[in-house]
């Protein structure tokens, strides 16, 4: 197995992808809006990844958070609410709000297990601050910290309650970050004392599953890498100082945040002590890239990854969609009446 979650390039795989996946065994995929038609053409997709791989706990990743980041659309699939509903909520009744959030988590867990899909890169856990990008925006939980991991805490629940991995992201925290690391590469200035803001909903929840880092430099920590590509952020902040012992992914190795081939990007991360690279475009030649610069999946970094996966095989009993749905609804009503 290979140290990668790779995208595809369309709805199903082609003759070259098979090949390729087939020789390099990744440790798993994640899918997108293009790779996305109906219900039948999706499971039939995710059932395809599965017996290629040969393991029933295949990571199949999507990110589903609601809002403006939905892979999966109306009318095929229910839409779901950005994360701001909750954060508002929540400033009028906490629980009511907590418990509409773990309601939405299970109804987002049993349209993804339905499609065959194990792992929803949700919640973010990033704290807003006045004057950032708006890349992060209305799909934050709040500004508060407390609030942040409270209503992130329910959305890891929920989404496990329906036996779908949620991923924490994007770790340390791009709350504070004034540019879209999808264009460009933002750096904090931000000093300890203010970092720790950031910080507090990840160390809330440091068992989380799974978790994704940001493509942001801290100058506190490390003036000349961003997170991702950073030893001394990922070791001492996210490992020793968070307490994160789960798999830990990059985000999307093709932003422009990060400079140089692919290969040397790869190298970078795993070097840096990520456990797992995520590359996202389904680009072949890129991915190509990627693989020919890295070598089999760590020993630790495997236990991690079936560590988490294990969750998906125990879903609870919980509600059919429409009661949860329904659920979310009331509880939402009944804070904004």
């Amino acid at each position: 197995m290979t140290p990668f979650f790779f995208g595809l390039a369309g709805q199903r795989l082609t003759n070259d992808e098979r090949t390729l996946f087939g020789d390099v065994e990744p440790a798993g995929y994640i899918l997108f809006k293009r790779n996305i038609a109906d219900r039948a053409q999706l499971r039939a997709l995710t059932d395809d990844l599965r017996a290629l791989s040969g393991r029933a706990d295949l990571p199949i990743l999507i990110d589903q958070e609601g809002g403006r980041v939905a892979r999966m659309q109306p009318p095929e699939w229910p839409e779901f609410p950005k994360a701001v509903r909750f954060d508002a909520a929540y400033e009028v009744a906490p629980v009511s709000a907590i418990e509409a959030a773990r309601a939405n988590a299970r109804a987002i867990a049993l349209t993804l297990a339905e499609a065959g899909i194990t792992v929803d890169c949700l919640p973010l856990l990033d704290v807003r601050q006045p004057g950032a990008s708006d890349i992060i925006g209305d799909r934050a939980f709040g500004s508060e910290p407390l609030r942040v991991a409270a209503l992130g805490r329910a959305v890891i629940e929920g989404l496990r309650d329906g036996g779908v991995v949620g991923v924490v992201k994007h770790m340390p925290g791009h709350g504070r970050a004034l540019v879209d690391s999808h264009h460009e590469l933002p750096v904090v200035d931000a000093g300890l004392e203010e970092l720790e803001i950031d910080l507090a909903p990840f160390i809330a929840l440091k068992h989380a599953p799974m978790a994704m880092t940001a493509h942001v430099v801290y100058t506190a920590w490390d003036s000349e890498n961003c997170a991702t590509l950073s030893p001394k952020v990922i070791e001492e902040v996210i490992r020793n100082g968070i307490g994160f012992d789960g798999l830990l992914m990059t985000d999307d190795l093709g932003m422009h945040a990060l400079k140089g081939d692919f290969g040397e990007r790869t190298r970078r991360a795993l070097q840096a002590g990520v456990d797992v690279v995520l590359h996202c475009s389904g680009d072949f030649n890129e991915m190509k890239a990627c693989i020919a610069a890295a070598d089999e999946i760590g020993v630790a970094s495997r236990v991690r990854l079936d560590r988490a996966m294990a969750t998906v095989a125990t879903p609870a009993d919980i509600p059919p969609l429409d009661e949860l749905l329904a659920t979310r609804d009331q509880f939402l009503a009944a804070v904004n009446a």
